[in-house]
This record gives C-alpha cells, sequence and structure tokens, in this order.
C-alpha cells in the first residue's frame, strides 16, 4: 500500500515524504480547491487557508489507536521509516510497535536488507554519551526492525551527560527487535527496572547482559531478566548499588545455560548470592569473576566444592577472605577443571593456601597473583612442586620474594613452563653466593621471561637467567636501570633459537654496543624492539636495525638520542617494513625527518611524534595528508 506521507491530494499533487520534512515547523498557503498538507503534529505547526482561522491537519484528529491500526499495515521497510521522519509522534508510535504486530503480506520479502551487514548477519549498535537519545533509539528500532534486526546493543553514557535516553527509548528496542542477543548498559543512571523488564519480556533471546553503574536498576529488574531469559549464558554487574542477593538467587534456578558471571563492587551482594548461585548453577558455567564483595571464606568453601566446571576464577579485593577460605576451596576436590587462576589484592592468600591450591588444581596452567603481599619464597618452591600442569606464573607487588624464589620456581617447573613474569618485587635483589644455584638444571621450556620495575634485579641476575633459560624468544627488562651492556651480551649470545620481542624500556644504562650484538645475532627473528628511555641508544643503532633486522614491525625510540641522520638511514634499509614506530619525545629531531618519515610511513598504521618538539603542526599536517592510513599522534 503507499505510505502515508505520500498523500494524494485532491487534484493528483504529490507529495513526497523528503519534502515533508522541510514542512514540518511553517504555515504554508494554499488556494481553497487544494486539501491541507500532512504536517508533524498538532503541536509543531498550523495551516491557514484564505477563508478562516489556524486549523489543524485533519490526520491530526485521529487517535494513537487509529494511526496505530494505519501503521500496523505499512509493511514496506522503506515506507516505515520514511513515515517515521513525519514527526515525533509518528516515530514514537512505529517505534512502540512490537513486529508480531505489523501485518504480514506476500509483499513482505520485499523490505530492505539494508539493516543487517554485509554477511547478512544482525545488526551492532554502540551508542555514547550525547548520541543517545530517546529519538534515535526509537528510529533505530523502526529501522532494524525492518531487516534483520538488532543482535547487540551498547549504550554507553556517563550519568552526567545522557539526558535524553530513557526506558521509553529502550522499550522501542525491546519491541522491534525480540531477537535480541546481546545488551550493554553503562553508566545510565535514567534507565530502571520497568525497562529491564520490558527488555525481559519481548527478548526472550537475550545471550549476554552487561549492567556497569546503573544505578536506577536493582534485584527487580535483574530477576526479571533471570526468570525470562533462560538462554542467558553471560551477565556482568559492575558498581550496581541496588543490586543485590534476590537476584542472583534468581539467575541461579532459572538461567541453566550460564557460562560466565561477573559480579563487582556490589555492596549488597554477600555469601547468601553467590551461594546460592554457584550451588545451583548450570553445569557449564565455566567463569566466575568476583570483584569487592562482602563475602567471607563460606563463600569461596561452596565455589570449592561446586565448581566442577570453572575453567577460570578471578578472585580480587575479597577484604573478608582469610587464608582459611582458600585452603578450603582448594582442598575441596571440586576445581579439577580449573585452569586460570587471577587473585589480585586478597590478605587471605598466603604460603599455605597458595600449596593446596596447587596441590588440589591439578589442571592448573595459567596464575596471576597482584598484590598478595603474604606470598614468599617458600610459598613459590612448594607451588612449583604442587602445580604439575603450571604453564604461565605472573607475581606483581610482593616484597617477600627474592631472587631464589624466582630460581626455585624454575627449577621446580622443569620442562613445563612457557612465561614468567615478576613486576614491582623490591626483594629481587642480585645473588653473589651462586655455588648452589649452579648446580640447578635449565628450564628449557620457557619461552617469555619478564622481569620489569625490580630495581635490585642487575647484570648477575641476568648472569643465572642465561644459565637457567637457553630458549627464550621474549624478555621484558623494563625499568631495570642497573643491567648494562655487559650482562645483556651474554644472554644474547645464550638465546640461540632467536629472539622475538625485546622490551628494554628505562634501561638507562644500555648502549648501542648491546643494540649491534642484539640486531646481529636476532635480525632475522626480531619483530619487536622497544628503547624507550634509553638514551644512550644514537643513530648508529638505527642503521643497525636498519642493515640487519628483516622482519621487525614495531619499534619503539622515545626518548633516544636520535637525529635526523638516524631516521634518513633507517629508511633507506629496503627491508624495513615498520607498522609501528614510537619517536615521542626524541627533541632533536626537526622537520627534515620529514621526507624520510614519509617513505616510512608507506607502511606505517600508527607514528608517535609527541614532545617532538622541532617538528611543527604545519609538518605535521603534511604527513597527515600523505600518510592517511596512519594514525599520527602529536
Amino acid at each position: 500500500m503507499p505510505t502515508l506521507v505520500n498523500y494524494n491530494g485532491g487534484d493528483g499533487e504529490f507529495l513526497s515524504g523528503g519534502f515533508f520534512a522541510h514542512l514540518c515547523s511553517m504555515d504554508a498557503y494554499y488556494p481553497p480547491p487544494k486539501r491541507a498538507r500532512v504536517l508533524c503534529s498538532p503541536h509543531d505547526a498550523e495551516v491557514k487557508d484564505d477563508h478562516g482561522p489556524h486549523r489543524r491537519p485533519s490526520i491530526d484528529v485521529l487517535p494513537d489507536e487509529c494511526l496505530f491500526e494505519i501503521f500496523r499495515r505499512v509493511y514496506g521497510g522503506r515506507d516505515r521509516m520514511s513515515s517515521a521522519s513525519v514527526c515525533k509522534r509518528w516515530l514514537f508510535l512505529l517505534g512502540s510497535m512490537r513486529r508480531s504486530e505489523i501485518l504480514n503480506t506476500e509483499d513482505e520479502m520485499e523490505i530492505s536488507l539494508a539493516s543487517g551487514d554485509e554477511d547478512g548477519h544482525p545488526l551492532t549498535r554502540c551508542l555514547e554519551e550525547k548520541d543517545t537519545t530517546d529519538v534515535r533509539l526509537a528510529a533505530l528500532a523502526i529501522g532494524a526492525s525492518t531487516g534483520r534486526g538488532l543482535g547487540k546493543v551498547s549504550i554507553r553514557g556517563s550519568n552526567s551527560t545522557v539526558h535524553g535516553v530513557s526506558g521509553i527509548g529502550l522499550s522501542y528496542i525491546a519491541r522491534s527487535n525480540p531477537s535480541l542477543k546481546t545488551l550493554s548498559l553503562w553508566s545510565i543512571s535514567s534507565i530502571g527496572d520497568e525497562s529491564l523488564s520490558e527488555i525481559a519480556r519481548e527478548c526472550r533471546s537475550l545471550e549476554k547482559l552487561d549492567l556497569c553503574l546503573c544505578p536506577s536498576i536493582s534485584s527487580k529488574g535483574l530477576t526479571a531478566i533471570a526468570r525470562n531469559c533462560p538462554s542467558l549464558t553471560a551477565l556482568t554487574v559492575e558498581s550496581c548499588a541496588r543490586i543485590g542477593n534476590e537476584s542472583l538467587e534468581a539467575v541461579g534456578k532459572h538461567c541453566p545455560r550460564l557460562q560466565s558471571i561477573a559480579i563487582k563492587d556490589c555492596p549488597l551482594v554477600g555469601d547468601r548470592g553467590v551461594v546460592s548461585l554457584v550451588s545451583s548453577a548450570s553445569p557449564v558455567l565455566g567463569k566466575i569473576k568476583l570483584q569487592g564483595l562482602s563475602i567471607t571464606d563460606f563463600s569461596l568453601a561452596v565455589i570449592g566444592h561446586y565448581g566442577l566446571a570453572v575453567t577460570a576464577l578471578v578472585l580480587n579485593g575479597l577484604k573478608d577472605v582469610t587464608e582459611k577460605g582458600f585452603w578450603v576451596m582448594g582442598n575441596a576436590q571440586g576445581l579439577k577443571r580449573l585452569s586460570s587462576l587471577t587473585v589480585i589484592s586478597c590478605g587471605g592468600l598466603t604460603d599455605v593456601s597458595l600449596g593446596a591450591l596447587g596441590r588440589c588444581c591439578t589442571n592448573l596452567r595459567q596464575v596471576c597473583l597482584r598484590r598478595c603481599g603474604f606470598i614468599s619464597d617458600a610459598g613459590l618452591l612448594g607451588f612449583g612442586k604442587a602445580a604439575g600442569a603450571l604453564e604461565s606464573f605472573c607475581l606483581e607487588g610482593s616484597s617477600r620474594i627474592s631472587l631464589a624464589g624466582v630460581v626455585g620456581l624454575l627449577s621446580n617447573c622443569g620442562s613445563r613452563l612457557k612465561a614468567l613474569a615478576f613486576s614491582k618485587c623490591m626483594g629481587v635483589k642480585d645473588l653473589h653466593g651462586e655455588a648452589a644455584i649452579s648446580t640447578i638444571s635449565p628450564c628449557k621450556s620457557l619461552r617469555s621471561f619478564s622481569i620489569q620495575n625490580c630495581p635490585g634485579f642487575g647484570d648477575a641476575s641476568i648472569a643465572l637467567v642465561v644459565r637457567l633459560c637457553p630458549g627464550l624468544h621474549h624478555i621484558d627488562f623494563t625499568g631495570l636501570w642497573r643491567i648494562t651492556d655487559s650482562g645483556l651480551l651474554p644472554l644474547f649470545e645464550r638465546c640461540k633459537e632467536g629472539l622475538k620481542t625485546v622490551n628494554l624500556t628505562n634501561c638507562v644504562t644500555v648502549t648501542d654496543e648491546a643494540i649491534f650484538a642484539l640486531t646481529r645475532l636476532h635480525g632475522v627473528t626480531l619483530e619487536m624492539l622497544s628503547l624507550d628511555g634509553c638514551r644512550k641508544v644514537s643513530d648508529s643503532s638505527l642503521e643497525a636495525i636498519g642493515d640487519n633486522c628483516l622482519f621487525i614491525n614495531d619499534l619503539h625510540l622515545s626518548r633516544c638520542s636520535i637525529t635526523d641522520s638516524g631516521i634518513s638511514i633507517l629508511s633507506s634499509a629496503e627491508q624495513i617494513c615498520l607498522q609501528v614506530l614510537s619517536l615521542s619525545g626524541c627533541s632533536r629531531l626537526s622537520h627534515r625527518s620529514l621526507p624520510s618519515l614519509k617513505r616510512l610511513g608507506e607502511s606505517l598504521i600508527g607514528l608517535n611524534l609527541q614532545g617532538c618538539c622541532s617538528i611543527s603542526i604545519t609538518s605535521v599536517e603534511f604527513l597527515r595528508r600523505s600518510l592517511r592510513r596512519c594514525d599520527i599522534v602529536f
């Protein structure tokens, strides 16, 4: 049927929908034989003829119920969108219609599939801050409802800036897109339980829900989701002060397909909610993240007993959990499938409880411990002996760990450990009595070794790494100001398999000599090199990189002593094909480097020129015009 806005007057005059958009808010004069045109709404404008006072267009007299019956017979996608563009009243009426309320016809196949992506999949839309209004949500709902619909909707706001969006706008999305799979709401105070209940009623196929900083949503709204969306597989709730234990109980009871749950900084969530959720959870619940909750040892004991399918567990900032809770969680024998464990800022994790986790979680492969201050060398040694499948270990912010603990972990993990990382461990210092350590067999399986911001780690410690880790591919020595060329040269010579990534950020005593050796020995394998803050590195290193590094694509030279000549030499190397180049803080670079940077830019996708005070804004704009595919930061 013809769209309403293609209105045919008595004399055959034809008016398109686009034409009405320009006449929504102006008066118009028509000869008496002509019928008044349809305008946006009785509140937007009035029409007058030359015979009488202002009067409303006849169609505006129709109540919403009549317009609803008309609109449900407008089945074509283009026609519906054209009708919605007439005025807000029509837009909101069309937006409030469920897809099932639109009358099907034989011509419905003509509906445009433009509302799906190129592969015909449902659309994904992310709306942010000032762009988010009820009008836009209504238009989005109408447009998507004419095709394959919306599969994923994310609304990002900030509670102080988003004023145009409300629960009404979200209800338009719910009614027009019953096949919605993923919904994310971040920092929106105007959407509450009624809106979430509307989603629950209309979008029963919802699989993923993410709520962050939504103060108007309480347990009532989340409970409605749990009861009406049995296909829910992933739930994230963060900083929602009104969501508590009741909603988690409902999720555990009514969501048999739940695979991932993350609860962060919700003050009303305690043992009751977590215990009920975990004890009655689906047999496929594999990922659990609990952060900043008022839970005790009881919750961890239940996780240890009922977490038969859990493969990844993150515990962050659980102040009321003690050593007993972690010990019982390990000894409960339920976490047989646990392969990834992350514990952050939990004082209850001690040497004893860490050993219990290592002994009982026999499939544990990845462990990350951050700011757990009661872990010592003894705990590392015991854990290394017990964790038979350990492949990756990360420890941050523990002052009780020394180099002896690092070496002990390396020796006990034998042929399994592939990645080892320590950061901000002030007790890791050079050892000078190495007679006992020299008898330890090397860890030939280790491929990645990272020591960051441990100021006591120097050349003597690197000598141990040389003996114990001959098969390294990746090294990260960020912030180790005590290491020198003398310590690095033996390491580069010992790594026979070839280094792929080397990070020497803020290793202020490293000079060109170490870079010469690195590029000569590992130039054919090196892919990433970071020399940020190495002030003794000069143009000579760039020449060595250009001559020897065949496959390097990521190069960081911020705050190095390089000049325009060095950049020119680097750009002249035929095999260089950099994708990322960082020159931040290189004060000796000037506009003379522009031709060289332009040559390098043929392959670049990222270029950092921040702090290059001798390069003008005009020069940077010239580069941006020349290198359109490169993201330049200045």
